[in-house]
């Protein structure tokens, strides 16, 4: 059992009854809270396991750590985003008032809609989440959504901030720490770290590179860029033993600080780390909102949670994308928009529910779409777009491509003449160049759209039943690499609420 740990509250009915009427209420909904009535200037730090499988899960906290700053701010104390599968809500014992609340998601809240989970597999993940420390006894209660989105108590700890269990160590490791951008007071700004992972000891200069070049990548786009005076950005440095990091399905595994692997969830480029406490206490070492894992890899891929962090390789062509792609999901609870059928969930947004996030929806209500008063005037709700032509075109494409490699197999062991191979391969060749042609004419005949906000059928892993905000964007793909107006919007929220 962990240091500090402490035996869980005992639940009665009552307190679950009158707790979930409290849940059913936003939590902005009452008066101001005035930071100094009821916190010190420290963090709370709550280490804690998620147990369980797809019907069963459950909350172990194994230890309690103070920080010496409140880095947040101390206006924004419950927060006004309804983001997050999870909620830890503070209630001070005395008054029972609510005093701090927060949304925020995690890898158990993933794994419960793959196979395995359904299968009755139970896993073991390690979380972190942080509230001011209270002045007073509080009530922890942690709440979880069910399928219809309706948040629910599923633990309730009671913490006396005087309990000498908690532990009060010093955050300093011998890390090497810098700063890039310092533009003012952490509490009125986005403090945002960046982590190393798989660099050795001589890549200490390469991984200080790689966050300037990194957030250079952030203040290239919209809408960082034009915040840019609202952002402080450290670096903490931590040698690994070995570069990159596990490939499983590679067989190939390195010794890195926060053994960060490809292959989560049993998808090969979907990158994540299970060191959930080890990551908190190395973004602790300077003062931090955001926090950001960079990988000291050449391949594809990384991994974004959202109010947990964002993780992503450097060294890929593509890495700019990604990077601002999974930062979306970690810092501003963006969705993914893309639909392929290339992932690990089941119903991870089920049918007849709007989804949480602000740049997807089931459309339940087209007359009052979430993002109503940017739709481009003229443009009808749902949108369309040649979404059908396109996707058999694209099935036809790849259907072609098949064939063609199955052909040239064929042709190889035939030992055919290196002409023949090459006529064969070329008739192969000019039928993808008429299919690419005919998706361009769909594509010019709604060119118009493109900069249009709308309603564009398929998104969040669904090709039917959810819509995104427009054709192109970060979190599905975009020629521009920008973000749509509608995640745009959603950033720029998230930005005032760090730095009201």
């Amino acid at each position: 059992m962990g240091k500090g740990q402490k035996k869980l509250f005992n639940l009665i009915p009552v307190l679950f009854v009158f707790l979930f009427f409290l849940s059913s209420f936003p939590a902005w909904s009452q008066d101001p809270i005035k930071f100094e009535d009821y916190f010190l200037n420290k963090a709370m730090r709550i280490n804690f396991y998620m147990v369980g499988d797809a019907k069963e899960e459950s909350i172990i906290i194994q230890s309690i750590y103070q920080e010496d700053l409140w880095p947040e701010s101390k206006t924004n104390l419950t927060n006004p985003f309804n983001y997050g599968h999870y909620f830890i809500k503070v209630y001070e014992v005395a008054s029972n008032k609510l005093i701090y609340a927060n949304g925020f998601d995690c890898q158990f809240g993933e794994y419960k809609t793959t196979t395995p989970a359904l299968n009755g597999v139970k896993k073991v993940f390690q979380r972190a989440i942080r509230i001011p420390w209270p002045k007073r006894p509080v009530n922890l209660v942690f709440e979880v959504r069910d399928r219809k989105n309706i948040l629910h108590p599923l633990t309730i700890e009671t913490i006396d901030p005087d309990d000498y269990h908690h532990i009060k160590e010093s955050n300093k490791t011998g890390d090497y720490i810098f700063e890039v951008k310092k533009r003012g007071d952490p509490q009125e700004k986005v403090d945002l770290v960046f982590l190393a992972e798989g660099y050795t000891a001589e890549d200490r200069d390469k991984f200080v590179g790689d966050v300037k070049r990194f957030t250079g990548y952030l203040f290239e786009t919209e809408p960082y860029k034009s915040n840019q005076d609202k952002f402080n950005i450290y670096g903490v440095f931590r040698a690994s033993a070995e570069r990159g990091m596990d490939e499983p399905r590679q067989k190939a595994y390195k010794n890195t600080v926060l053994k960060a692997s490809f292959n989560a969830f049993d998808l090969d480029r979907y990158m994540l780390t299970e060191e959930g406490f080890l990551l908190r206490e190395m973004a602790a070492e300077v003062p931090y909102d955001t926090i950001v894992v960079l990988v000291n890899s050449k391949r594809y891929g990384g991994g974004g949670i959202y109010n947990d962090y964002c993780i992503t390789t450097v060294d890929h062509p593509a890495s700019k994308g990604v990077f601002l792609h999974e930062f979306g999901h970690s810092f501003a609870g963006l969705a993914d928009e893309y639909y392929t059928s290339d992932v690990a969930y089941n119903e991870f947004y089920p049918r007849g529910v709007e989804p949480l996030e602000p740049n997807i929806t089931a459309l339940l209500d087209p007359e009052n779409l979430k993002w109503k008063n940017l739709v481009s005037p003229g443009v009808k709700i749902p949108t369309e777009y040649g979404k059908e032509e396109l996707e058999k075109l694209q099935a036809d494409r790849r259907a072609n491509f098949q064939e063609m490699t199955k052909a040239l197999e064929e042709a190889k062991k035939k030992n055919l003449k290196e002409a023949e191979i090459k006529k064969l391969q070329k008739k192969y060749q000019d039928k993808d160049e008429t299919i690419q042609a005919r998706i361009q004419e769909v594509r010019n005949r709604y060119r118009d759209l493109e900069d249009k906000v709308g309603a564009f059928e398929g998104a969040g892993y669904s090709a039917k039943g959810l819509y995104r905000p427009m054709i192109y964007c970060l979190m599905i793909s975009s020629p521009k690499v920008e973000f749509c107006k509608v995640c745009q919007r959603a950033i720029q929220q998230m930005i005032d609420y760090y730095c009201r």
